[in-house]
């Protein structure tokens, strides 16, 4: 694209209301890639991962997902060292449910107990009184799964959590855990070449429920051609013009684009400001994946 730098700001691409209580830009960052190797252990080059969490902030970011698994802990402590004190409007989402035996590898452990303890965890290490988002990782095989969306209202109560979050479920999920606590976001694998979910897209839609999606530069190989040709005629780059799909697949959808690089990283803001036309939208929409 030919915006420059001081162009940049996810301000561009508009804002979301999270169930009315906090308002952020509808393109945040995801801060798994900041770790190390295997989503385990501190990353490479710390400094690089500091400079790019702060200068998401600087263009605009106010939207941050986290998790205490990645790292573990340590994408959590790498947010407070470069943010904090965070900013009035900074929103930091973060997950708990998921535990690490080692590098590459996950486990569940959505119990209750489990939960509150994670979420103690997550408080300390980011310094905060209270999270504003706060998400189930994923449904747990042998946890039931409305004691687990039971402990986070239980935790809402108690002032821990302002707004309660879903990751990796179905509608079924979805509608279960609303008759227990109001469900503020739910965060699915989704991109312009992965679109499993398309259906829980749209009640998400319906529902005014922000959709965050993981993995959202995901473009398959299938569908190069198709972004590339319309990349040609804006000016940018297949993966700007996968990134504003997203942003007009739905007025709920909050890509948060994960990076170690601080260039790589405004580039993802810079499709912020990036608007298809309807026939190129609706061609996108209408490739096969």
């Amino acid at each position: 694209m030919s915006t420059h730098v001081q162009d940049i700001s996810a301000s561009n691409a508009g804002t979301l209301s999270l169930l009315g209580q906090r308002t952020v830009q509808r393109v945040g960052f995801g801060a798994m890639r900041i770790t190390g190797d295997g989503i385990w252990g501190p990353p490479k080059d710390k400094a690089q991962a500091l400079a790019v969490l702060r200068r998401a902030v600087e263009l605009g970011v106010n939207f941050i997902d986290t998790a205490d698994s990645y790292g573990p802990d340590v994408s959590e402590e790498l947010i407070a060292e470069a943010l904090f004190p965070y900013p009035k409007d900074l929103v930091i989402a973060t997950k708990g449910g998921w535990v690490r035996p080692g590098p590459n590898l996950w486990a569940h452990d959505a119990t209750p107990e489990h939960l509150r303890e994670a979420i103690d965890g997550s408080l300390k290490r980011l310094r905060l009184e209270r999270i504003d988002l706060y998400q189930l990782h994923a449904p747990a095989p042998v946890t039931p799964f409305d004691d687990s969306v039971g402990a986070l209202a239980d935790l809402q109560k108690e002032g821990k959590i302002r707004l309660v979050g879903l990751s990796n479920v179905t509608r079924e999920h979805v509608e279960r855990a609303q008759k227990i606590v109001p469900i503020a976001s739910v965060q699915n694998r989704y991109s312009f070449a992965d679109r499993e979910w398309d259906s829980l897209v749209d009640y998400c839609t319906e529902k005014g429920i922000a959709f965050i999606p993981w993995f959202p530069l995901g473009a398959g190989k299938a569908a190069h051609d198709a972004l590339t040709a319309v990349a040609k005629a804006h000016g940018a780059t297949p993966l700007q013009v996968a990134l504003a799909w997203l942003l007009q697949r739905s007025p709920v959808m909050l890509p948060i684009p994960g990076t170690s690089s601080v260039k790589h990283l405004e580039e993802n803001l810079a499709a912020a400001s990036l608007r298809l036309t309807s026939e190129e939208f609706r061609k996108l929409a209408d490739v096969k994946r």
